[in-house]
C-alpha cells in the first residue's frame, strides 16, 4: 500500500488520518480522525462518528481504544500511531473522491462547493485533475453542513502554480474567495490555541497573509500542497532521527521554498539558541502540520521552539533540525 499526507485509512471501525510520506514496511503512519460514538455529530452507514480535532485528545483517544498502534518506532525515536496494512478495512484517496464528485449527480451543498472551488483553482492554474483532490471529512462522506474545503495539490509544479493563483485571486476583485478578516482570524486562534500556544497578535501576523487558507463563499478553506510520488526520494530507515531534547531559538529564514508543503520544511541560518538544548548546527525547522505552512519567507528572523532531533542521513552526513508541532508549546512566530 502507498499512502501519504492527505489520505485516510479506515480500520477497526474508525477513520486515520495518513501523516507525511514515509511509513514503515507494511505499517501506516496515521493520527485518528473519526471514531465511532454515540455523542457524535456526523453519521455513515447508520453508524454515528465523533471528529477528533486536537492532538491531545487523539492520543488519549488511541491509547484507551487503540493501544495496538501506539508503538515506538526507532526511526522517529518517538511513539507513533502506526496502522498494520492488514489491518487497514479501506483506503480514501483524495483524487478519487474529487473524481466521484465530478461525475455525481446528487451533491450536497458542501460538496457542490468543493467542486466550484477546485475547478475555479484549475481554471486558474491549469492543473490536470489527476493533480488535484479533495481531503478531509468530504474525503470519507462524514462532512457537515458546516464543514470546511479541504483541496489537495500533488506535484511541486502544480503545487506553486496553485500557490500563485491563490495570491492572485485574493488581491483580484474576485469576491468569492477571501482572506480571513479579524473576526475569520479570532475564530481560526480560538481554535487552534487548544493545541499551539502563542500570543493573539503574533499569530495574526503570520496567519493574516497566507494564501493557503482562507474563506470560498464564506465557508473556510485549507489547501494542502504534497509532493508527488516521484519526488519523494526517501525510504524508511534510510535516514534516523533521534531526540536531543527540547530547545527555542532564534533564526534567520535562509530557503522557504518548502514552505508551502506539508509536511513543511524551512532551511535556517544565523541560528542562536535561546533556551534549552545548546547543540549545533540547527540547519532547517520542519513540520509535519499544515497550520505551519507560510509561517514565514526568505530573510525574516523568526523565533521557534520544538524538539530538536540529530538526524543521520544515508553516506554518513549528520546535522540537527528542530521539528515543531508535537506539543502545544511548539511555536514559530516572526522576531520583533
Amino acid at each position: 500500500m502507498r499512502a501519504r499526507e492527505g489520505d485516510i485509512v479506515e480500520a477497526c471501525g474508525a477513520f486515520f488520518d495518513v501523516k507525511g510520506l514515509v511509513h514503515p514496511p507494511g505499517k501506516v503512519v496515521a493520527a485518528i480522525h473519526f471514531l465511532p460514538d454515540q455523542r457524535g455529530d456526523r453519521e455513515k452507514g447508520g453508524i454515528i462518528y465523533h471528529k477528533i480535532f486536537h492532538f491531545s485528545e487523539r492520543y488519549l483517544l488511541l491509547k484507551e481504544n487503540f493501544p495496538q498502534y501506539l508503538t515506538f518506532d526507532p526511526v522517529f525515536d518517538e511513539h507513533l500511531c502506526e496502522i498494520q496494512v492488514e489491518d487497514i478495512k479501506h483506503h480514501y484517496k483524495p483524487a478519487d473522491r474529487l473524481h466521484e464528485l465530478r461525475s455525481g449527480d446528487r451533491l450536497d451543498e458542501v460538496e457542490r462547493l468543493a467542486v466550484s472551488f477546485i475547478e475555479l483553482l484549475k481554471g486558474s492554474t491549469g492543473v490536470r485533475w489527476g493533480g488535484l483532490g479533495i481531503s478531509g471529512s468530504i474525503l470519507v462522506k462524514l462532512h457537515t453542513p458546516t464543514s470546511d474545503i479541504d483541496p489537495i495539490v500533488y506535484g511541486s509544479k502544480n503545487c506553486r502554480k496553485v500557490h500563485s493563483a491563490l495570491g492572485s485571486l485574493l488581491r483580484s476583485e474576485e469576491n468569492s474567495i477571501m482572506p480571513y478578516d479579524s473576526e475569520g482570524l479570532r475564530d481560526l486562534f480560538n481554535f487552534r490555541s487548544k493545541d499551539t500556544i502563542m500570543p493573539f497578535e503574533d499569530f495574526v501576523r503570520t496567519e493574516s497573509r497566507k494564501v493557503l487558507q482562507g474563506k470560498f463563499l464564506g465557508r473556510d478553506y485549507f489547501v494542502r500542497c504534497v509532493k508527488d510520488w516521484d519526488e519523494i526520494k526517501e525510504e524508511y530507515g534510510a535516514n534516523r532521527y533521534i531526540s536531543k531534547g527540547y530547545a527555542k531559538i532564534k533564526a534567520k529564514i535562509a530557503d522557504d521554498s518548502e514552505a508551502i508543503f506539508t509536511p513543511c520544511r524551512y532551511k535556517i541560518e544565523d541560528v542562536r539558541v535561546l533556551d534549552g538544548v545548546h547543540i549545533e548546527p540547527i540547519e532547517e525547522i520542519v513540520s509535519f502540520r499544515g497550520r505551519f505552512c507560510e509561517q514565514a519567507k526568505n530573510g525574516e528572523c523568526i523565533i521557534a521552539q520544538g524538539k530538536i532531533e540529530q538526524v543521520n542521513v544515508e553516506r554518513g552526513r549528520e546535522y540537527y533540525r528542530l521539528l515543531i508541532g508535537n506539543r502545544s508549546s511548539d511555536s514559530m512566530i516572526l522576531a520583533h
